[in-house]
């Protein structure tokens, strides 16, 4: 594969994103003067148009930033409409919504960029958001992976009149390199150009979303909007190998990498998914996960053990469960579209890695015509069980797949890791930092390299998903050890897709793009 694209090296900046237009825009920011942080926002904002399968202003955002001096996790994620009830909505349905109204939050990604820019930026919301309104208005061409988010859920596509007239007008879906044109979402970014997040939470726009979520029959109201903030905190910070890796604490899964690599180093296993160790490392990948769907929630609402859960006596009880063969079952709810990760560092040492979703393809379903904005379906996380911490209560925030990740060595940025992947989120940068950091390898060598799953993207088994090019060795071992194995292609989205960038011995900075996605890596 020619890795001209997905690779770069500089010293001045680098960006990584998973489409070349986001990735273009983030560069341009950086040569008008915008640091890593103005850059990311930028490609995020496009991102927001060229990838509206995976997400949008209607989503959620975590971020994590980090320099010498400090590191803060940006929790961009909001709230259930405080009207929601568990027992109302088993009575009424059952069981969690996976889609439609009653699966909408409070979209949190707008509040985000306008604390990230605000805090750390160097240009305005506006500047972030201009090339982004440029794509929505004259068009960009939709990519392999949105044409075949468009396939793959054509019924959810036709049932929904906004997503239909915008992806499947005149009964014709959209195809690869077809344009697409969104001058709703134009407009609604060119409202938070001109009044910042203002517009969406307390504004018109939020008004007119609100009004078209309602209309449908989510509960969402306007204090449920104007409630929301963005919560900025310490990232958990926890060793590996002597270097810090820092992710967002609850509601984001972060710990699931902690209790992956604690595990890793305590029991002195191979450091490398590809090794002779791969089926144990796929039962602790199952195991810390279902510590995940076991203990997750938000911690205004619930007691998270995150302590317990890095204890090294909770390592070894995962190392035994793993070596007696121990697998969970199914994991967490399945979701099918998922997330877009942003890398972003600059000469002055600001990182910052992002991850922002609509959770499932095209979120809940909803495409508010008015405003051209697809609301998410985070709401859909919850749990309706009365002993699960993760119970849907009204004001709650819902467990987090998202989890950006950043590593420190001797106090300053040298990683900064996110993907794409659901579930399987810690598994991917668990392979990612292995391969740079116990192995030496370069930033394109470790997205590049062949990926397997435990439990996949889905959610539905136990078993393994694998490329095409993981070797024989490592399949023969899943399957002696009784794991069943699905075969995929040799860059295949459904493992996940990430970016990368790693700072080398001399300085320089290494970006690396997944060739799954349809992305770019840039640097200056």
């Amino acid at each position: 594969m020619d890795s001209s694209r997905f690779a770069a090296t500089g010293r001045r900046w680098a960006v990584a994103t998973p489409h070349t237009a986001a990735t273009a825009a983030a560069a341009a920011a950086f040569e008008a003067g915008g640091n890593a942080v103005d850059a990311a926002v930028t490609a995020n904002a496009v991102l927001a148009v060229a990838y509206p399968h995976m997400c949008g202003i209607g989503g959620d955002l975590f971020a994590v930033v980090a320099d010498s001096r400090s590191r803060l996790a940006v929790n961009g994620s909001g709230a259930a409409a405080l009207a929601l009830d568990a027992d109302r909505m088993r009575l009424a349905h059952g069981a969690m919504p996976a889609q439609g109204p009653l699966s909408v939050s409070v979209p949190g990604t707008v509040a985000a960029w306008q604390e990230l820019i605000s805090r750390f930026g160097r240009r305005s919301l506006a500047d972030a958001i201009g090339p982004a309104i440029g794509c929505a208005q004259d068009g960009v061409a939709v990519s392999r992976s949105v044409a075949r988010a468009i396939v793959k859920h054509r019924d959810r596509i036709n049932a929904d009149a906004g997503l239909r007239d915008l992806f499947a007008a005149a009964g014709r879906p959209l195809t690869e390199n077809d344009v697409l044109k969104q001058p709703a979402l134009a407009g609604s970014m060119r409202a938070l150009a001109e009044m910042g997040s203002a517009a969406l939470y307390t504004g018109a726009l939020g008004a007119r979303l609100i009004a078209g979520l309602r209309s449908l029959g989510s509960p969402l109201t306007a204090d449920d909007f104007g409630r929301h903030t963005t919560e900025v905190v310490a990232p958990l910070a926890r060793p590996y190998r002597r270097r810090e890796v820092l992710v967002p604490p609850p509601n984001s899964q972060g710990f699931v990498l902690d209790e992956i690599l604690g595990c890793v180093e305590r029991a002195n296993l191979e450091p490398d998914h590809l090794g002779s160790n791969a089926p144990l490392m796929a039962h602790l990948f199952l195991l810390a996960s279902a510590d995940r769907d076991r203990l997750l929630a938000d911690p205004r609402r619930a007691s998270v053990p995150v302590d317990e859960l890095l204890a090294d006596d909770h390592a070894r009880e995962l190392i035994e469960q793993a070596r007696a063969g121990a697998t969970p079952g199914a994991l967490g709810r399945a979701a099918s579209g998922d997330t877009v990760g942003i890398v972003a560092a600059d000469a002055d040492g600001l990182w910052v890695s992002i991850n922002q979703s609509l959770f499932d393809a095209f979120g809940s379903g909803i495409l508010e015509p008015e405003t051209g904005i697809i609301a998410h379906n985070r709401g859909s996380s919850f749990s309706l069980d009365s002993q699960s911490p993760n119970r849907l209560e009204g004001g709650k925030r819902p467990a987090h797949t998202l989890m950006p990740v950043m590593v420190l060595d001797r106090g300053a940025p040298a990683i900064a890791s996110a993907t794409m992947g659901r579930n399987a989120h810690a598994q991917i940068h668990a392979e990612l930092l292995m391969a740079l950091i116990d192995q030496g390898r370069q930033a394109f060598e470790a997205v590049d390299r062949p990926r397997w799953l435990a439990g996949g993207l889905r959610a539905e088994a136990a078993g393994i998903v694998a490329e095409s090019r993981v070797p024989k060795s490592v399949i023969a071992g899943f399957v002696s050890s009784g794991m069943e194995v699905e075969h995929l292609d040799g860059w295949d989205e459904q493992v996940g897709h990430a970016q990368l960038i790693a700072r080398g011995a001399g300085g320089d900075l290494h970006a690396a793009s997944d060739p799954r996605a349809d992305g770019a890596a840039a640097c200056g």
